[in-house]
């Protein structure tokens, strides 16, 4: 073996290398949506969890990333220590689709059916195909097309390396390495330092199954560093939990203790029925598909075992990262960096704290108007506590977004996060205005301030249709629902309508005494905020629909709908008008300023 095969060997493994990692985050940008929507139905049924891990290894090609996802919704509260525990087991099973992939190059014979089967023969077609759709397609073909160009990279990378191995065989120091790895301790060394380098337990396997063609790699020196490689993957979630809470790194340790304890029962069993029966494949050469086979079979048989155990791995763990009397006020991280190695599911996370951000505004303003009536110390206190729990959301999310738009997204995630970008903002102001109507409240209280019946009845027409709005447009924000969002501007038009109407009553109100001048202070702060509140409410679907049509040109939009005579828009005007209505009042002497404030 000359240098030169050395060079080839590395140009080999690193297009193996990033044809992987180009397949694996291809295939997690393309299904996008669908991603979040498998991890949605995160359960606390082992069988399911462990389901969800093969599912989700399946189409991100790494159990790695797939339990560092998992440590990252343990941080973050969405999942639980045992429900992780059943999505580790199946991202074990889940990570050996990639060696059964790798060992169709293997496949050797004459027929037609039996050389296509080969990647190595349909491969080139398949890069030639992904980079067309790479050049010339849009949105989810270019997707599609990178998945293709990745998988053609890779086979071509397996290719390389096995050729550049190939000399190898002739080589006596590397048939004794070999040989040497026939001892279980070495094997599992072994594998288990090549796959913490690489930070891949499929690379690894990748770059075991193209050694094969040296013929030095016999059965006993693969099963130990199959064992090994294994263990080595573990290292990923290790790292990742250092500096996440309790739950988090026991999540780590979990996989830790599945792949120790499976490769010690494996090996005891494996090298026991050896000694009893005698494997007749023990020392004959191994091949990709022996390789893949081994893989698989280890990873379902310890998930067999150790699945009725899971609780018992749980307190393995916990005994590992004991709880202490300090931990009590342990907090979960809202958005944990972890999850920016699988885009896709950050977008989904980071939605989903949006959506609690919008809540919470909600609840805030709703309990704040209601001590405009009755005043409660405890309210004001909570949506105090609100608005600053908002805030916290809204430098959370913005930090989060901005390390997020660095990813490659999808089409769809890239208008996720412009939706969060351009809305969150509005929200937090909401909650603002939310303070500020405590304040009025206050005001209202510590100066006595009484309300006639028919400045009652007024403000409880607008109470009510700014309350409307407020929950059609944080619906439409959760669901994100771009064609509900469609109705909230008519809205708006209405609650600004309405706010003019407030302040024309009250002036007449006032001309006939039956209105104090102190409460038209406090009044027109009401009137200020709420009608504030609907502005932002507005901001908000303007922002989901123009992000939508990718357009960000909102006067323009907002002229088109009002001045365009867009017929929706008049009709849900209308409607909307016809349900917030005064009841008649009329003011000797208040006529002509009642024409004066309609015509203004």
């Amino acid at each position: 073996m000359t240098i030169f095969n050395v060079f080839t060997l590395m140009g080999g493994i690193a297009m193996f290398l990033y044809g992987m990692d180009l397949m694996g985050k291809s295939l997690e940008q393309t299904a996008g949506s669908k991603l979040q929507g498998i991890l949605s139905t995160m359960t606390a049924s082992p069988v399911r969890a462990l389901l969800l891990g093969m599912a989700v290894t399946a189409v991100i090609q790494s159990s790695g990333a797939t339990t560092v996802m998992a440590v990252g919704f343990v941080n973050s509260g969405l999942m639980e220590l045992h429900q992780a525990i059943g999505v580790i087991m199946g991202a074990n099973v889940g990570t050996t689709v990639t060696g059964w992939l790798l060992s169709l190059s293997g496949l050797e014979g004459d027929s037609f059916i039996t050389r296509m089967l080969n990647p190595n023969a349909w491969s080139p077609i398949l890069g030639f195909i992904g980079i067309w759709l790479y050049t010339f397609g849009k949105d989810r073909r270019r997707g599609v097309g990178k998945i293709m160009l990745g998988f053609a990279i890779l086979m071509s990378g397996m290719g390389i390396m096995s050729s550049a191995m190939s000399p190898l065989a002739d080589e006596p120091w590397f048939m004794q390495l070999f040989l040497s790895f026939k001892n279980p301790i070495l094997g599992v060394i072994a594998g288990a330092v090549l796959t913490a380098v690489l930070q891949s337990s499929s690379a690894s396997v990748g770059i075991l199954q193209a050694l094969c063609s040296t013929g030095a790699v016999t059965f006993s020196a693969a099963v130990p560093i199959i064992m090994g490689q294994n263990i080595g993957t573990t290292v990923t979630a290790l790292i990742s939990s250092a500096g996440a809470n309790k739950n988090a790194k026991r999540t780590a340790f979990v996989h830790l203790y599945f792949n120790l304890i499976g490769t010690v029962v494996f090996l005891l069993g494996f090298y026991g029925l050896n000694a009893v029966i005698g494997f007749s494949f023990f020392n004959e050469t191994a091949n990709t598909f022996g390789i893949a086979i081994v893989h698989t079979v280890f990873n379902l048989v310890t998930t067999a075992i150790l699945l009725p155990f899971n609780r018992v791995l749980e307190r393995l763990a916990i005994m590992t990262v004991p709880d202490s009397p300090t931990d009590s006020g342990e907090q979960h991280s809202l958005l944990d960096e972890r999850l920016l190695t699988t885009p896709s599911v950050a977008v989904g996370r980071a939605m989903l704290v949006g959506g609690d951000m919008a809540e919470i505004c909600r609840t805030a303003l709703l309990q704040a108007m209601s001590t405009t009536r009755v005043w409660n110390d405890a309210i004001a206190d909570e949506v105090t506590r609100k608005e600053d729990a908002v805030d916290h959301y809204e430098d959370v999310l913005g930090t989060y977004l901005v390390k997020l738009s660095a990813k490659h997204l999808s089409q769809d995630d890239n208008r996720t996060v412009n939706t969060l970008l351009h809305t969150i903002g509005d929200f937090e102001r909401v909650s603002d205005h939310a303070v500020n109507l405590i304040k009025a409240a206050r005001e209202i209280r510590d100066k006595s301030i009484q309300f006639s019946e028919e400045a009652l009845n007024d403000l409880s027409v607008l109470e009510a249709a700014v309350q409307d709005i407020v929950n059609r447009t944080v619906d439409a924000f959760q669901k994100n629902d771009v064609y509900a969002a469609k109705k909230i501007e008519p809205l708006e038009e209405v609650v600004d309508g309405l706010v003019r109407e407030v302040k024309s009553r009250h002036i007449m109100r006032l001309q006939a005494g039956a209105c104090s001048i102190e409460y038209g202070f406090v009044l027109d702060d009401l009137l200020t905020n709420y009608e504030r509140i609907a502005d932002h409410c507005s901001n908000i679907a303007v922002a989901m629909i123009e992000v939508s049509l990718d357009k960000f040109d909102t006067h323009e939009y907002l002229n088109a709908v009002k001045h365009g005579e867009d017929v929706k828009f008049e009709r849900r005007y209308e409607k909307y008008r016809d349900r917030y209505t005064f009841e008649p009042e009329v003011y000797a002497g208040a006529e002509d300023t009642e024409k004066t404030e309609n015509e203004a």
